[in-house]
């Protein structure tokens, strides 16, 4: 790397400032209480007989406070005289592994003991139908021998489709529920037909399975909850389509566009179905979705510790560093690339030894006339983009911004958390 190093000697680096981004953000004060509300005034708890066996799913999207909505409605159905239990809902995630995917909702706070219920990981399904083009519908076996199923989501854009239903509960249907193998039919004919597929595929679900309502939730671009609705079945194909046009009105963004270099210091399958959500970086699986910043330059300098190596997502990055090579868990991103048929998100790019050097390597990269006024800015990861830090160079643009507050002074850039 002797060489490497002395090729970005040179390269400057900006002094960076910190600066905090202003969005409208409405956000519910108590989601317990909300919750509590949204299920008594829905009238769907009378659904539940006495001694119904109830299965809850339960996703691995990033759902703020999942655990505490997973347990009010765990205390609803007991209350109802129901016996619920907890079934992950998440196609291929957590290597495809009951184990694993039984992992993945310990690690969000859904355990046995905070829910009260206890959790039945299986990947084992039922198939309960099949599409007119034959593509088959498959259901989590232990949901499938439930008296009554619940499902619980959040309603956001999707990262690599568009269409009237894209991320939420409709979806969690289809292919949470569906487990590995409803989640590879559904993307067995891409991510262009995906809209149609899951709509489609839901709508049989919900006549042939017995799925009584969903819970969802609306996030503020703080991934705060804004709003909590509890939807009955019939009315899902009706209702969420509304939902995702009100979520996308709340979806935070990088405010400056557009950027020589983006610097993301995580990502991890706990932020974004792809590592990092294109929704905010500009950079997708797939060309069926589009929107975000526009960055010559995308560098990952770690994962996140919640995604257990699985670097689902690097793929769409510039450059990375060594750190991130060696914290890699191929087979976790293999097994979502292979059931999604998108290979590019788990392709390695360039790897540096150091943030330092991959920095460098993306300054140098990306063709800005003067490379000491790069236009870079630096987040945290996908999910916290309000306070960011910003090179010198865009401190008069954001001064003139009445949605933008500097925070402080540029300093010199910090990789003390990055391994260098």
């Amino acid at each position: 790397m002797q060489v490497i190093e002395e090729l970005l000697r040179d390269i400057p680096l900006p002094r960076m400032a910190k600066v905090r981004q202003h969005f409208h953000a409405p956000e519910l004060p108590d989601v317990a209480l909300k919750v509590r509300e949204a299920l008594r005034s829905s009238g769907v708890l009378s659904r539940i007989a006495p001694a119904d066996r109830v299965a809850i799913a339960v996703g691995s999207r990033g759902v703020t406070e999942i655990a505490t909505i997973a347990r009010e409605v765990v205390t609803a159905v007991k209350e109802a005289g129901g016996d619920p239990f907890i079934v992950p809902a998440m196609g291929s995630h957590g290597g495809a592994t009951a184990a694993g995917q039984k992992e993945v909702l310990e690690s969000l706070g859904v355990t046995e003991s905070f829910v009260q219920a206890p959790i039945h990981s299986s990947m084992e399904v039922a198939q309960v139908a099949s599409l007119p083009n034959g593509l088959p519908i498959y259901i989590d076996k232990n949901a499938y021998q439930a008296d009554k199923i619940i499902v619980i989501n959040r309603i956001k854009p999707h990262t690599a489709f568009r269409g009237p239903v894209e991320s939420g509960l409709i979806k969690m249907i289809t292919i949470g529920l569906g487990k590995q193998r409803g989640a590879e039919a559904a993307h067995a004919y891409s991510f262009k037909y995906m809209a149609e597929h899951v709509r489609e595929m839901a709508q049989v679900m919900i006549a042939k399975t017995p799925i009584i309502f969903g819970v969802g939730t609306i996030e503020n671009a703080f991934d705060r909850p804004a709003k909590v609705v509890v939807i009955p079945a019939e009315r899902l194909d009706e209702e969420e389509p509304k939902l995702l046009v009100e979520a996308k009105t709340l979806m935070p963004k990088i405010l400056f566009d557009p950027l020589d270099v983006l610097v993301i210091d995580e990502i991890g399958k706990d932020i974004s179905g792809d590592g990092m959500d294109p929704n905010i970086t500009g950079r997708f699986a797939t060309p069926y979705a589009s929107g975000g910043v526009e960055a010559v330059r995308t560098v990952v300098l770690g994962l996140t510790e919640k995604t257990h190596g699985n670097a689902n997502g690097i793929g769409l990055a510039d450059i990375t560093t060594r750190r991130v090579f060696e914290e890699i868990d191929w087979v976790k991103g293999y097994a979502n690339a292979l059931t999604s048929t998108v290979v590019g998100t788990v392709k390695l790019p360039m790897f540096l030894n150091t943030g330092e050097l991959a920095v460098k390597a993306a300054i140098k990269t990306c063709n800005a006339f003067d490379l000491n006024c790069v236009r870079l800015v630096r987040i945290e990861n996908t999910l916290q983009v309000r306070d960011i830090w910003i090179s010198e160079s865009l401190l008069p643009e954001a001064r003139e911004r009445m949605d933008i507050e500097v925070l402080s002074e540029p300093v010199v850039m910090d990789f003390s958390h990055t391994g260098k």
